[in-house]
């Protein structure tokens, strides 16, 4: 299978894209879109997001080491790129937008109402790399909307019609083709076949044995 050797470079695709809310120490709420955003620990839970020194969030960032990870959705696609070109320097994004600002529990960073989940954040290390610098947060408090909970209480993300990006495309996110831990579980029909099979062979058994005068 012949394939070309590209120079070194970032193609680990699809990401998530993110809304990231932020305000400064005298209220000001801004949004920054982001797709160099990811999971990084489940105890305690951590995420990190990569940020230009250069963009008007990263002061506010480092100033109060706090944010709020926002997931997007199709109905979010405009916003989400709307907030990856406009510069909080020259506008209100939440005004511009007409996006509810919520507030959070432990952070002064803003919700984003209209997101279908919000992961507030405190920023533990920021570790320069080069042209971001990755802030590396603590999860403090996860709000998910209820209109994506089923009666089990079970919450439906996928019904929300989340979002991806992929070489400067937004993409929905496909079908469901498995669950974790699939593929190394038996199939339920193989199941019904073998439970099948061995009764047969019981009453193949029985059957043996009456005839034998048993």
């Amino acid at each position: 299978m012949a394939k070309e050797i590209w120079k070194p470079g970032n193609m680990l695709y699809p990401l998530p894209v993110v809304m990231v809310s932020v305000a400064d120490r005298d209220g000001k709420k801004n949004i920054i879109t982001i797709a160099w955003a990811g999971t990084v620990c489940t105890d305690p839970p951590m995420v990190s997001i990569s940020v230009r020194p250069e963009r008007y969030s990263y002061k506010i960032l480092r100033e109060t080491g706090e944010f709020v990870v926002n997931l997007t959705t199709k109905e979010l696609a405009f916003a989400a790129d709307y907030c990856g070109v406009k510069s909080g320097r020259e506008v209100d994004k939440f005004a511009e937008l007409k996006l509810t600002a919520l507030p959070a529990d432990n952070v002064c960073a803003p919700l984003i109402g209209e997101s279908p989940v919000n992961l507030e954040c405190r920023v533990v290390q920021v570790l320069p790399l080069g042209s971001h610098d990755m802030f590396l947060a603590e999860v403090t408090a996860v709000h998910a909307d209820e209109q994506y909970m089923d009666e089990r209480h079970k919450f439906h993300l996928e019904q929300a019609e989340p979002i991806v990006y992929s070489h400067g495309a937004y993409l929905l996110c496909g079908q469901q083709i498995g669950t974790f831990g699939y593929s190394v579980r038996k199939d339920l029909h193989e199941r019904g076949r073998a439970k099948s099979h061995k009764s047969e062979k019981r009453h193949i058994h029985k059957d043996s044995k009456k005839r034998n005068g048993h």
